[in-house]
């Protein structure tokens, strides 16, 4: 079977477009300093929602708990706005959202679609002696082999269960497509390209993966904007927007920007202090020689 998506549905085999007003987003995680490839994607992602005449949100992806501090969802704040970019009020809060990650991750335990997981990461790592790894991947893919069998009888998710990891188990061997507004059209095979994923974490939150899909759909969101290290992800919430929304149900499309790189074409990340919009502020840079 290959689920594809065609514009902003998500079917098979017909999928038809949606008409909803265009909704974007800006979503910021506040686990360090926004840096210039982050403006550079921000600011595709605002110009696309003007250009359609749309809305544009404001979510702050704030579930990294060891990593995300107010000051930097502070300056994130701050930065943005320095860009010229705005948002409507009021900005969405993921941890300020909690209860709503349950009931979907209650609907995927009773369709069987996941299950708890106890490797560690140390486990995992200890796996990765190829063929198992997947190059450059946010989430290594998980060995097949650690799975229960499908029909083993679930652990409640009682607040015990809450504090386990939970997986969703992929398809094996089916195909997720989907044509990228940048990219073109994409595909993965469930399996190969990606593994069972994480959606719930033992420290009793959603797993990115999870949150984003769930928020998005919540949000109406019409087009995701996000930069190209992110495409892995864009299946995995696909797989899991078509097992929480019904059939024929709009979802987003998608659009991935590409990545700046520094000078030895590494992409740009968190640690490029000299980079960093509050640096380059600092410095005297104006915003519209940034975003050319």
């Amino acid at each position: 079977m290959c689920f594809v998506v065609q514009t902003s549905v998500l079917s098979v085999p017909s999928p038809a477009p949606s008409s909803a007003p265009y909704v974007g987003r800006l979503a910021p995680s506040p686990t360090g300093l926004l840096h210039l490839g982050h403006a550079r994607t921000f600011a595709v992602a605002a110009d696309r929602a003007r250009s359609a005449g749309g809305r544009l949100l404001l979510r702050m992806d704030d579930l990294d708990t060891s990593r995300c501090r107010p000051e930097f969802a502070a300056a994130a704040l701050a930065d943005l706005a320095w860009l010229g970019l705005a948002w409507e009020e009021p900005i969405i809060v993921q941890s300020a959202r909690l209860p709503a990650y349950r009931t979907p991750l209650a609907r995927l335990h009773e369709a069987g679609l996941i299950y708890p997981c106890d490797r560690s990461r140390k486990d995992l790592a200890g796996a990765l002696a190829a063929p198992h790894e997947v190059p450059g991947d946010d989430e290594p893919l998980y060995p097949a082999a650690w799975r229960p069998p499908a029909d083993a009888a679930l652990p409640p998710l009682d607040a015990a269960g809450l504090a386990r990891n939970w997986r969703y188990r992929v398809p094996d061997g089916e195909t997720v497509a989907f044509t990228d507004g940048s990219l073109g059209l994409r595909t993965a095979v469930c399996g190969r390209d990606f593994g069972d994923f994480l959606v719930w974490r033992k420290d009793g939150l959603p797993s990115y993966q999870l949150a984003c899909a769930v928020d998005d759909a919540a949000l109406g969101v019409t087009e995701v904007v996000r930069g190209e290290d992110l495409v892995r992800s864009t299946f995995r919430q696909l797989l899991l927007l078509a097992a929480l929304l019904p059939p024929n149900a709009p979802l987003p499309t998608y659009y991935h920007a590409p990545l700046l790189t520094d000078e030895n074409g590494t992409r740009l990340a968190k640690r490029h202090d000299a980079l960093a919009l509050r640096t380059l502020r600092q410095q005297g840079a104006e915003p519209q020689n940034l975003l050319t």
